[in-house]
């Protein structure tokens, strides 16, 4: 029996760190690492806080296919780990309601001006599919 988005959210739940992955102006694949700082109630949308500067930002403007590859912890007894990929669409976000409601005080680091940081943005990735793998239980949801 194919999981739940419920079921996949508490699978991903300590996940912290994935690869998001877009689509370049001369159409290669782009990756990198992003922290979604443990953040994952999730519900279909991932966030993560950027650099308007960033590639990523152009890449979402210009392409907003995206896609996110998260490893989840060991298996049991050899099983394989969890593996979650999301295929979705990127949105570049400067709403600071929105900083506020995502901001961590850790972030702070990177941005010391906080959610007043001329520079900053949001990406959020709202899902259309996802494909898991759990051990030897693997499937597709369509969200």
């Amino acid at each position: 029996m194919p999981k739940t988005l419920a079921e996949l959210a508490e699978k991903m739940r300590d996940i912290d760190f994935c690869t998001l992955s877009t689509v370049t102006d001369n159409g290669a694949i782009a990756g990198r690492p992003m922290s979604n700082n443990r953040e994952v109630e999730y519900d279909g949308d991932s966030w993560f806080f950027a650099d308007d500067s960033a590639r990523l930002v152009s890449d979402i403007a210009a392409r907003p296919e995206v896609g996110l590859g998260m490893q989840g912890k060991s298996g049991l007894l050899g099983m394989r780990p969890f593996f979650v990929t999301v295929e979705g669409r990127g949105e570049i976000v400067r709403d600071k309601a929105q900083f506020a409601a995502h901001w961590h005080k850790e972030l702070e680091r990177w941005w010391p001006d906080g959610i007043d940081t001329p520079s900053l943005v949001l990406v959020k990735v709202h899902a259309d599919r996802l494909h898991y793998w759990d051990g030897e239980d693997e499937g597709e949801l369509t969200v």
